[in-house]
Formats: C-alpha cells, structure tokens, sequence
C-alpha cells in the first residue's frame, strides 16, 4: 500500500504581508503549474464559432452583412434589367443576330432571351463580387454548425438558393463565354428573408428582452408575401422577354391584378413558361399565406385573451395605475371605473387591469365602449411574475391596486394571495405607491408597508356597531366616500310614477317626495382639504379656535370645518375642540358640495338682494343666508332681529312663555379663544344626577362598577389601542354563555338579566377576530356607563378560546350559540327587547354559482324577522348592493315600486349611487362592504380619507382628536329652530361640531291607500283600524294624529270617496286595484295577530314572559334619512339625531399621572351624554 503522506507535497507557507509587497523568492522554486479554464474549447473552430454563431452580438453583426449582401444582389439584378435590352442580348457572338427582328408566331418560342442577357462587365465585377463573399460565408457558417450529417447540410433551401446563384458567377470567372448566361439572383430575395428571420433573432438576444411572437408573426407574413410578389415579378418580366417584353412596372402590374382576384386582363402572359410560372406562384401563394394568415389569427387571438403589453412609451410619456385582482367582476370594474374617473384630474390616466383569469363576456363588452376602450387595458396575468409585471410597465405607474376576492369560500386563503401579490410589486417596483384591500384584521400587519390599507372586517364591524348607536352611520359614511354630485331626485318623473297631483297650495309644497330633494342635495357633500393660508373660507381665523372658525365658516360659507392636521405632524384632529388654537400653516378638512377652488364667492350686497326671497340650497356656488349682525362677529344669532325664514318660508318666532319661562332665548357667542374660566360645564350634555365616579348600592351589588383602560388582550396583531369601559376582573368563560347557566349564576336567558338598557344582538357566522372591532366602539370610554347596552353575540358556531380571552374583560357582552333560521333561538337571546339586530353576511353563502343569489339566505331571514318583530330595528349586511331593493319586501306597496322604477331611472342616467333613495339605504338598515371599496380608491387623490374614516368610527384613537357620537332633538329643544342656531348652541357650550341630522318622517301613502274609500259606510268601518296606524299623517313632523283627530279633512275625504263612487265605469278595473290594496290594510292586523300569536306561544313553551313583546308596534310607515351639511337655515324638527364630533375628553383633563383617571372619570360623567336635551 502507497503512503498517501509521503506522495503529498508539503504546503507552502502562508503569504505575509511583506512578502505581498516585495514578492516571495521562494515560490520560484516550486513545481507549480496554472491552469486557465475556458468556457468554450480553445480551439481555432470553436473560436470561429463563437463569434459567428454563438456569440450574440457578432453573431448579429454578421446577419446583418449576409442581409445587406442579399439585399444588394437584389438590387443588382433590377439594375440589369432596367440596363437590359432583349434584342441586344445574345451571348455568342456566332449566333444569328437576325432572330433579334424576328416577330413572335404562337406555337415557337425564342429561347435565346431567355437564355441570355446584357450585363455590363461593372456590373458583372460587382455581381461576382457579391457572389463569392456570399458562398465563403455560407460554406463557413455550414462547416461550424456541421453535426456529423452532411446530407442535412447541403439539402437545406437555403444552402440550395445559395449554390444556385453564387457558383455559375463564380464559373464564369474561369468561362468567360458564358458572362452573359442569365442566373435567377431574384431569388437572393428568399434568403433576405431568411437572414432578417435570424437577425431579429440575435437581436431579442444582444438586448436580453422577450421578443413578441406577434411582431415576429406579421414580420413573417409580410416578408412573405414581398418574397412571393418580387419572384412573381422577375420571373415574369425575364419569362416574356420571348413574348410581349413587359418592363418591371407590368409586370408589376400584372401580379398585384392577379394576387387580388381582380383581374382585368389588360396585361397576360402570351408564352406558356410564363403561364406556367404564374400557376406554380399562385398555388404557392395559396399553400404558404393561409398557414401564414392562420398562425397569425392564433397569436392574435392568444393576445386577445392576455391583452399584450402596455406600450412602453406611452408609460413615458401618460400616466397610468395598475388595478390587480384575482378575478375581474363587472361591478367591481365599474365601481372602480366611475370613482376614479370621477375626479377631473384623472381623465387623462389609463387603468392597466392585471388579472390571471381570462376576461368575461361582461367585461368585454364593457371595455368595448368607446368611453373605456380607450383609457383602460386588460391583460391577462399574475402579478407573481416578473414579466406580466413588466407587461403591465408596474415600474413606471403611478399607483397599483390591489383587491382581494370577497366572494372566496375561504376568505383567509385570499388574503394571502393578497399578500403575496404586494409583496411581489413592491419586490418589483419599490418605489410604486400601493393601496391593498385585505379582508381579515389579523393579516394586516403583513402589509403594513403599504401606502394605504383598507380592512374589511375592521371598517364593517365598526360601522355596524355604530349603526346601533348613531343611526345610519354606514349611508354616512358610503354618502361621504362616494364622488358624488348631489344627486336630486326628479320630481316630475316620481311624480308620475306615484299618481299624485301637484298644486300651488302650500300643503303640497310640504308633499313627503320633499325629502328625495333634500337627501339628493346633501348627498353631494364630501370631505376636501386647503391650507388654512391659501383660503378663503378659513384665512381670517387664524389665531383663534377651532370651534369659532368652525361656526362662523359654516355660517358664512356653508362649510363644515371637521379637523385640521399641524403642518409638523402627520395626524389628522377631528375636532380638537376651543383650545386648539388656529395656525396659518394648518391643513384643514372641511364638509362641502366641492372644493374651495371650484367655488365662486360673490359681494354680500348683491347676494342679499338676488336671494332675499330664496333661501332653498343651490350646491356649489350658494352662499348660506346671512344674518343682519353675522358681520359682528361673536354677536349670537338672535332669531325675532333677523328674520330669517325655514323651508316653509314661515317666520321663526321666539318659543310660547307658557312652561319655558326660565328658558333663555338667546344663545352664548363663540369665543374667539377660549380660556379655562370660559370653559362652560356643559349643559347640553351634562346631567347633574349622574355621578359615575361614585357608583350606587345598586351598580355596586350588581356588580357594576367599571374602571377605565387599554384592553389588556388583543385577538390579533395592529388593533389600534382604545381606551374602554373594563371589568376589574375578568369573567370565568362559562359566564359569557347566555343561555346556559354554570356555578356562578343561574340564568339562561337574556330575561332573567335583567338589564336596564335594550340589548343589541349580532347574528354572526363565526366569532372572527374582526367581531373585537364591533365590541371596542360601544364600550369606548366617552360612552356613558348608564347608557352602556348588553351585547348578544348569536353564533352558529362556537368561538374559540382566543376570543373569549379578547371579550371578557368587557362588561355585559354575551355570546349564544344558535342561528337567526330558529325562532327559539332568538326569543332566548332577548330579541323581544332588543334595540338593534344586526345580521352580518355569512362567509359561507358569500360564493353562488349565481353571484346575485350570495344573500338569499340572508335577505329571507331578516324578511322574516321583518314580519314576526316589526319594531325591532334591523341592520343588515350585504354582499351585493343591487340586493337591498328585497329588504323589507312588501310586492304591492305602490310607494316602493315607484321607488324601483325611480333607481332604474338614476342608473340609466349613470348616477353612481343609483340606489341611494331606497328607503332601507337611506335609513341606514342596509349595508355592503363592497360600498366601501371606493375609500380605497379616492385615497388616490385624497390620502386622507381612510384616517378620516377611521377616527369616525372609532377604529383609531388620537390624542385630542375628536370621536362622532349623536343627539336626539327633544320638544324641549325646538325653541331653538335652525340649524344654524343649533351649530352656534353647540360650539358655544360643548364645543361640538354637528355635521349632519338623521330625520325620520311618516311615510305618505298613495291616495288609493290613506284616503280611498267606496262608500261613507266602509269609511266609518275602517276609521277605527286607521286610528291604530297614526303615524300614516300627512304632516311631515309626525306630531299630528290622523283624519280622525281633523273633523274638516275627514269630512272632504268623505266627500271625495262619493264623488269616486259615482264616477264613469271606465276606470273600473283600476278602482278594483284600489278596492284591493284597501282590503289587504283591513286585514293586516289579523295577520300580525296571528304571527303575535305564534311567537307568544313559542315564548310560553320556552317559559319567557310575553309582555315585552309589542306585536303592534309598527316603523313601517315612516321613512328616514340623511342630511350632511345642511344648510344654516334648515329647521330642526321633532325627533331629528344630530350627528356630532365631540372633542376628546382628555383634553380637558389638566393634570397628567395617577390623578389622570379619577379627574377623566369627573369630567366623562360631566360631559358625556348620548341623546343630549338642548
């Protein structure tokens, strides 16, 4: 055996650094030897074949020489024949030169000219020339590609072509006899072809891009069609030179007249070389441009489907965004469509819509509309990739949106694709501002590099809650996000859909249709930013408090002033209250028809005199009524000085002395600057009996004292921290179960409780970590401890122990496990007395084979609900906005039908919200997500907005940043009549700011349904069953009770229900029609009995007490809806919720530290109200 040691030779010692300077003598000595590797052999071949074929660059180099020579060989041969004479063209000088003048007898043909030609010798040395560099190269080229057949080598076309016309030039070097021997170089043209083929080739290689197979494609075709036209040609110009002699423009002629089937015969071939020449062309042409004509329909069609590339200088020289999503929906297109192009700054960017599937039949024809045809493109792709990304020019966009699927069975698996997408983008394109929809809170964090984040769950389950203690917070909030351009409702054409009749009294100008006009109007408020330094609207309050310039702008202007954000901070203040001290650097956010830059400002003069009789809202350019003194400054509005005038256009007088005698008509001024002596105790919202610092017996044997704090346990990661109502302990978890007792109580139903306040039940699939986000509002510490309602969760699975941990640090939340499908269920989580049900849209039913078909289910349930509990006030959640024309779905009321046909009007008409005046929208009891995704795509030009909507729901909490609660318009607070007065009442106490009022009105019914009537002895039948139904008035107050209570409008209805009997027979069947909506009144009530009936027997059978069920107490005859940012001289009426942001009540606390929570505690019992008494 060999010794290993002995064979190795010892190491050399290491480098110094010395010896790195001066070199090591002794390495001199040693045996070495370098070795250099290659990447290709080293051989004399090898290194021709890397730079002819395998280097890119070179290799192009010389395609493009071998294309230059085909070319000019090309060229050479027309040369010839332009220079050519065929009489002169004989070869052999001994041949008979007199057969030049001989004339052409059919039947024999001369082939001498064909044979030969006249070439110059110039042109014959260029020609050989051409010849030879052409067949070294080709001999070259097949030498280094040789693979060891030779046979496939030589019977290639183009080594063919190429023997054809370079070898007889090179043999007539060496036989200069045969110099003028025609040779077909024409053909020269095939093997152009050929090298442009392989040029374009090299080309895509030497840049490193993807070349297009489409461009290839028409580049085939193209130089195809060339090749077969300038053969045809050459070969029947040379073929006739023995017949008619055509020169090159005939035969021109000849083909384009021939390949177009037009053929007018004009000019033929006379000789049968040259028609057999013509036949073989058109069989070729016949045989090679379909295959052609059909490879290319293919590529176009597969580029059809994946929508090509985005020009690359269009993306220099426009602006685009890039809108990724993992299936396109029309809605969904359209939605984003009409929302960014809603701004007038966008109208010149394209949409580039990247989405792995293929386009639908929808969407085709919509992107085909010449409106959208030309400023959005669609291409198929993923985002996962870099060269749909690069397709897609993601480098060069001004935004990327990226949607997640909601209509996925399992919402978490879209969520990551979500992730993975941005992730992508922004891998590929750092610098590209992103805007993500997630659905799930807990996958947030993921994407929190993202410019702008939208959480579903996050902004639903807040807007839901609160819904249920400011209503129809989500139509404020979608009227808010929405580009809208106060859509007003048309009169005439609702007019005539409802069969009223219009007059000149005063009566009908109060007709209910009034409302559509007003919501119409204030729907087109939105929320817009200045520089307080750049504007008209805000310059002069600088140096004084927010709440001054807050009024005195809405008074002045008709702006509602809502926030500011410091020029060195980058959060948003809603509200900061009197302290806050105006700065000429601020941002300010303000409520308004349009922008500040759009709006047109007049002379207070002329204004006064042009609108003295008009004090109605006219949008944009109107300026609100001024009072005779609102130049003064801090002088309060006095009502009996000015003379200002309501709607109705009646005077408003001060209130009757009788029982409000200790009541002040006059309201306090705003202070400019507010001090700590000026700080009022605030008497609209304070409530003296209210101590919630000292709690009662009752509270504390009850065990009802809260303390205030951060929740000690978060379901998942990035909640926003909020400051909450908390149990000093947490409860056991068998306590949050409802419905079934443990050790520590006995009660199983939400009766036994007890509770003081009504509860509020949420019908959920699963208890998901968004669910938290409904909790955290309604126990946020600005609410009122007394004022706290119970939370039921009614689940139809159970939730897991992380979400226990999350909620039983809250007081009064409950969950049960049962379904809103089983009556049982619902009687035994309290929903006889409960304020609110809110129904969230199942997760399991969000995917149909029929999209629309998603909330079935739902809508079913809740209409069921609708029919056993009609005083219970539902809230309900949708997948599909177009599906809330089924909520509360009553087939023959007229009203709703007229209602339908009115959206359909609006939706021909291109309104965005064309569903804004249905009665369950407008109310605030429906609700869809999917109404919310135009906040993520007016962030684009408004980054506020997801800030601003989330301070307003409560979502995030700033220090000094304001919350929105609401206030319920009592009689006690009518004296004060306007809305104007209201705002100055409000900033002048609590330092509130009201930017919308909630009004609800008694519906008014077609007159086949309030006042129809056959004859005076059905009328009395039925007066006693109207008298129940007293909120089916004519006054839009609602504080009048019906006809019966009014001897003289009973009376004309009588009159006028003889003159309708008496009428012509003509109008019988619809006189049938009205007989039977009356019938169907008459015997409503025995239904509602038997539906009572039903529910008080499954409460018996449960052992719950019937009494607080209230069967007949019915909300269908009223209607309610939304004003944001009235105007000043709107009057307030009975039962009117105001929307408020209310400063945050820390701020008012002086002192920081441990004394902190007890001075919070003083001033929240002091200030904090939900419904407040003015």
């Amino acid at each position: 055996m060999v010794d290993l040691d002995s064979e190795v030779p010892p190491l050399p010692p290491r480098y110094r650094f010395r010896d790195l300077l001066l070199g090591d003598q002794g390495w001199q000595s040693d045996d070495r030897v370098q070795v250099e590797f290659y990447m290709n052999e080293n051989t004399f071949k090898e290194r021709l074949k890397l730079f002819f074929i395998k280097n890119q660059r070179s290799s192009l180099r010389i395609r493009l020489f071998n294309f230059s020579l085909k070319l000019l060989s090309c060229f050479l041969y027309i040369v010839r024949v332009l220079l050519d004479d065929p009489t002169q063209g004989l070869g052999c000088k001994e041949l008979n030169r007199s057969c030049s003048n001989q004339n052409y007898t059919p039947g024999t043909i001369d082939w001498s000219p064909i044979i030969w030609v006249n070439r110059s010798l110039p042109l014959w040395g260029l020609q050989v020339s051409v010849a030879v560099i052409s067949l070294f190269e080709t001999l070259l080229l097949s030498y280094l590609s040789y693979k060891g057949n030779i046979w496939e080598q030589i019977l290639r076309i183009p080594f063919l072509l190429e023997i054809i016309n370079a070898v007889p030039f090179i043999i007539t070097i060496f036989w200069p006899v045969l110099r003028n021997l025609f040779i077909p170089v024409f053909l020269n043209c095939w093997l152009a072809k050929h090298a442009l083929e392989n040029m374009i080739n090299d080309l895509h290689r030497a840049i490193q891009r993807t070349q297009s197979a489409m461009f290839n494609q028409v580049l085939i075709l193209i130089s195809t069609l060339l090749c077969l036209i300038f053969t045809c040609i050459c070969g029947i110009q040379h073929l006739e030179r023995a017949g008619n002699r055509l020169t090159l423009f005939d035969s021109l002629y000849f083909c384009i007249v021939t390949f177009s089937t037009v053929g007018f015969g004009d000019v033929t071939p006379k000789i049968w070389p040259s028609k057999l020449l013509v036949v073989i062309m058109i069989c070729v042409a016949l045989v090679v441009l379909p295959i052609q004509f059909e490879q290319l329909a293919y590529l176009w069609m597969e580029r059809q489907k994946s929508g090509g590339n985005y020009s690359r200088y269009r993306a220099q020289t426009e602006k685009h965004v890039v809108l990724c999503v993992s299936s396109l929906k029309i809605d969904l297109l359209m939605d984003f469509l009409n929302e960014f192009y809603a701004h007038p700054r966008l109208q010149d960017y394209y949409v580039v819509i990247l989405c792995p599937t293929e386009m639908d039949a929808q969407v085709r024809r919509v992107l085909q509309i010449p409106m959208w045809s030309q400023r959005v493109i669609y291409l198929q792709g993923s985002a996962l990739k870099d060269q749909d990304l690069l397709r897609a020019k993601m480098d060069n966009a001004e935004a990327c949106f990226i949607l997640s699927s909601r209509c996925e069975v399992d919402r978490t698996a879209a969520d990551h694709q979500t992730i993975l997408r941005a992730w992508a983008v922004k891998d590929f394109a750092p610098n590209c501002p992103l805007y993500v929809q997630i659905l799930k809170p807990e996958n947030k964090f993921h994407i929190k590099f993202a410019d702008h984040v939208v959480c579903e769950e996050e902004f639903k389950y807040a807007m839901l809650a609160l819904n249920c203690i400011c209503p129809a917070t989500s139509t404020l909030i979608t009227l808010l996000v929405h580009t809208s351009r106060g859509h007003t409702a048309p009169w005439e054409a609702f007019r005539q859909l409802t069969g009223t009749k219009q007059t000149l009294n005063r009566e009908s100008q109060q007709s209910p249709e009034q409302w559509q006009k007003m919501y119409g109007r204030c729907s087109g408020n939105e929320v817009y930013h200045i520089s307080l330094e750049e504007s008209t609207f805000f310059a002069e309050y600088e140096g004084k408090s927010f709440t001054y310039a807050s009024f005195h702008a809405h008074k002045k202007f008709g702006v509602c002033l809502i926030g500011v954000r410091k020029e060195d901070n980058k959060n948003i203040l809603l509200n900061p209250g009197p302290r806050y001290i105006m700065s000429s650097t601020d941002i300010c956010f303000y409520i308004n028809i349009t922008k500040e830059e759009n709006s047109a400002f007049k002379k207070q003069e002329k204004h006064r005199k042009t609108h003295e009789s008009k004090l109605s809202y006219h949008g944009a350019s109107r300026l609100p009524v001024h009072s005779i003194i609102a130049s003064m400054g801090t002088v309060a509005i006095d009502l009996q000085d000015t003379g200002c005038r309501g709607a109705s256009g009646a005077t408003l007088a001060l209130p009757a002395e009788g029982g409000k005698e200790g009541r002040r008509p006059s309201i306090a001024p705003v202070l400019e600057v507010a001090d700590s002596s000026s700080l009022p105790t605030c008497d609209l919202l304070s409530d003296q009996s209210e101590d919630e610092t000292t709690p009662s017996d009752d509270e504390v044997s009850a065990g009802f004292e809260y303390a205030k704090g951060y929740p000690p346990y978060s379901p998942y990661i990035g909640s926003s921290p909020t400051f909450c109502h908390l149990l000093h302990e947490k409860v056991p978890f068998c306590c949050l179960r409802l419905d079934k007792g443990c050790q520590h109580n006995y009660y199983e139903d939400a009766k036994a409780y007890g509770f003081k306040n009504k509860l509020i039940i949420v019908a959920a699939e699963t208890a998901g970590n968004g669910l938290y986000n409904f909790i955290v509002p309604l126990r946020a510490y600005y609410r009122p401890k007394k004022e706290l309602n119970p939370i039921v969760l009614l689940l139809d699975n159970p939730p897991d122990m992380h979400f226990l941990d999350a909620i039983c640090w809250f007081p009064m939340v409950y969950y049960m496990v049962g379904s809103i499908d089983n009556l049982d269920d619902l009687l035994r989580c309290g929903v006889t007395f409960a304020a609110n049900m809110v129904v969230v849209d199942k997760e399991s039913t969000m995917s149909a084979e029929e999209d629309y078909m998603a909330d079935a289910k739902t809508i079913v349930n809740v209409q069921t609900l609708f029919r056993l509990f009609s005083s219970l006030s539902i809230i309900t959640e949708l997948t599909h906005p177009a599906n809330m024309r089924f909520m509360q779905f009553r087939a023959k009321d007229c009203y709703s039908l007229a209602l339908s046909k009115l959206e359909k009007k609006e939706r021909e008409k291109g309104s965005n919200l064309a569903f804004m005046f249905r009665l369950p929208f407008a109310a605030g009891r429906v609700f869809s997500i999917s109404m919310l995704d135009t906040l993520l795509y007016q962030s684009f030009v408004k980054d506020y907005m997801i800030s601003i909507t989330r301070l307003l729901l409560g979502l995030d909490t700033t220090p000094g940043s304001g919350f929105l609660c609401s206030m319920k318009i009592t009689e006690e607070d009518l004296w004060i009549r306007t809305y104007a007065r209201l705002y100055q009442k409000l900033c002048s106490s609590t330092g509130d700011i009201p930017i919308g009022v909630y009004r609800t009105e008694s519906q008014k019914l077609t007159t086949s349904e309030s006042q129809i009537s056959i004859s005076v002895e059905e009328w009395e039948d039925t007066k006693d069953t109207k008298d129940q139904f007293s909120c089916r008035g004519n006054h839009r107050n609602s504080t009048s009770s019906d006809q019966s209570d009014h001897p003289l409008l009973r009376r004309k209805s009588m009159q006028w229900a003889r003159r309708l009997s008496r009428r012509a027979p003509r109008h019988s069947a619809k006189t049938a029609e009205k007989i039977n909506q009356q019938r169907m009144n008459l015997y409503r009530r025995s239904e509602r009995q038997e539906l009572a009936e039903l529910v008080k027997n499954r409460m018996k059978h449960l052992g719950l007490s019937p009494a607080g069920y209230d069967e007949m107490n019915d909300h269908q005859n009223t209607l309610s809806y939304i004003l944001i940012n009235p105007s000043p001289d709107t009057r307030l009426e009975l039962n009117d919720i105001v929307y408020l942001i209310r400063p945050d009540p820390l701020t008012y606390v002086p002192n920081a530290g441990p004394s902190r929570k007890s001075s919070f505690c003083n001033t929240l019992g002091q200030d904090t109200r939900e419904e407040t008494q003015l």
